[in-house]
């Protein structure tokens, strides 16, 4: 009955997202809906983005194993990324009336590093839409109680997302994630004030997690936990912003107020709302203490979803389920839009220059296709793989190779394309040295790519200036006078 019930929901979602498909009438509404969202769907949209599978299971995984230390990455990071979009990048981004992210780099540096930018950026998503891909196997294999196995289910919830993404593009994602944002907070809401009382009130939970001193935040005072409480921070903090997903939510704005508030609401609900799961997982501890011991040292992931099967009438276990696919399909829509308009976008068209509006709509919509069967595929191979980790491996690399340039572009005027290119070479390859050797167990390797890649964008730009002015001032000593 309840998977019945699960099946009907993703019936009507991929209805509701066809209907919205009616709006796409160029490749504009396709990638950014027309630039048409008022501000409440540009906060439904980002929050809805940013509550994926590793909020709803990975978070409180990570919380129930090392407390609020451990998820610095995630929810704090990852909400103040679009808070920081929201008040430093979006009006710039804005004005500039641009497709995707990508396109920036192109305006600002030229060709070489907007291809290369948009490469970083596509790799960047095969880890976050398999983390969704993954999480939707891991429900219809509960749900089924094991008779749809962890990769058919994979298969089923990439269907049911495509169903309506490949058709409607951003019109779609944002209708959808409105809709299922609602059904998502008050869900969850719902299940949380019901584990409350099974567990004798919110007073005894936080009491718990008092306690076992889950609430400690700060690292030690020593330099190894500092620095990697900073590498974990900046991952999500600093290496979501140079991606398609967010640049889309702003670009969708119809103004400017819109697209600079929209993110900022959503990244403040989306830290607020992210303990709602970390209550639940601590609640579990007191419910079924035993049961939730277990499962912490074999997957923690499934500590919440247990406790809604095994504890909870099957009202709640409608509700909690609806919530949890809405979580998934609203991220995972949005994650494999955006690679794929980018990969149109900034890559194809190098080499199969615009012919109509009509043909690169359709293009985009078979890179849509294309890309959820790599997903897919990618997602079933990595079958094990925590989704916090896969999420957070997924925006390291965006870090390292495209936010240096993205933030130096805007903001100092002598950034230059060698300069970006400097940054990124030798970014992503500081980064995969401390990655592939015992560095990296010293010394975080993103933070390491990330300072490597503001050196290059420092020595790539000022560089070729100092060398001219050391030339001007050997020319004036000698009494030479300098080339024209």
């Amino acid at each position: 009955m309840l998977l019945t019930l699960v099946i009907v929901y993703l019936l009507v979602t991929i209805a509701i997202g066809l209907w919205a498909a009616k709006r796409v009438k160029n490749t504009a509404d396709f990638a950014i809906a027309g630039r048409h969202l008022p501000l409440v769907m540009i906060v439904t949209t980002t929050f809805a983005t940013w509550f994926g599978s590793e909020t709803v299971l990975g978070i409180p995984a990570k919380f129930v194993q090392t407390g609020l230390n451990g998820v610095v990455e995630d929810p704090f990071g990852a909400g103040t990324c679009l808070i920081l979009v929201g008040v430093f990048f979006a009006a710039k981004l804005y004005r500039m009336t641009l497709l995707t992210i990508s396109d920036y780099y192109r305006e600002r540096y030229g060709r070489v590093v907007e291809v290369v930018c948009s490469f970083i950026i596509i790799l960047s998503y095969l880890g976050w839409v398999s983390a969704q891909v993954t999480a939707l196997g891991l429900v219809f294999n509960l749900l089924s109680a094991g008779s749809i196995s962890v990769p058919v289910g994979m298969v089923i919830g990439t269907v049911s997302i495509l169903a309506y993404t490949l058709f409607g593009g951003m019109w779609s994602v944002a209708v959808t994630d409105f809709i299922q944002m609602i059904i998502l907070v008050v869900g969850l809401s719902i299940i949380a004030v019901f584990a409350s009382h099974m567990a004798g009130g919110a007073d005894k939970v936080i009491h718990l997690a008092t306690s076992k001193d889950m609430f400690r935040f700060l690292p030690e005072p020593k330099f190894h936990d500092v620095v990697f409480f900073l590498g974990a921070a900046i991952t999500m903090m600093l290496g979501s912003i140079p991606q398609q997903d967010v640049f889309q939510r702003v670009m969708s704005a119809k103004n400017e107020f819109a697209a600079t508030r929209g993110p900022v609401i959503g990244g403040i609900s989306y830290i607020l709302f992210a303990f709602v799961p970390m209550f639940l997982v601590t609640s579990a501890l007191i419910i079924m203490p035993e049961q939730a011991a277990k499962l912490i040292a074999e997957d923690p992931q499934k500590v919440i979803p247990t406790l809604v099967m095994d504890k909870m009438p099957f009202v709640m276990q409608v509700i909690f389920f609806g919530a949890l696919l809405s979580a998934l399909k609203s991220t995972a829509s949005a994650t494999l839009l955006a690679p794929s308009v980018t990969f149109v976008e900034n890559i194809w068209r190098q080499f199969f220059p615009r012919i109509s509006d009509k043909q690169e709509l359709r293009t985009m919509r078979i890179s849509v296709l294309i890309f959820s069967v790599c997903v897919l595929a990618y997602a079933i191979a990595l079958q094990g793989t925590p989704i916090y980790e896969m999420v957070s491996a997924a925006y390291q690399v965006t870090l390292v190779g495209a936010f240096v340039p993205l933030v130096f572009g805007l903001y100092w005027s002598r950034a230059s394309t060698q300069g970006a290119i400097f940054a990124i070479v030798l970014g992503v390859l500081t980064w995969l040295v401390f990655l592939l050797t015992p560095a990296g167990e010293e010394f975080p390797a993103q933070l390491a790519g990330f300072v490597a890649g503001i050196v290059g964008m420092l020595v790539g730009s000022l560089g070729p200036q100092a060398i001219r002015n050391v030339h001007a001032s050997h020319h004036k000593l000698v009494g030479v006078p300098e080339k024209a």
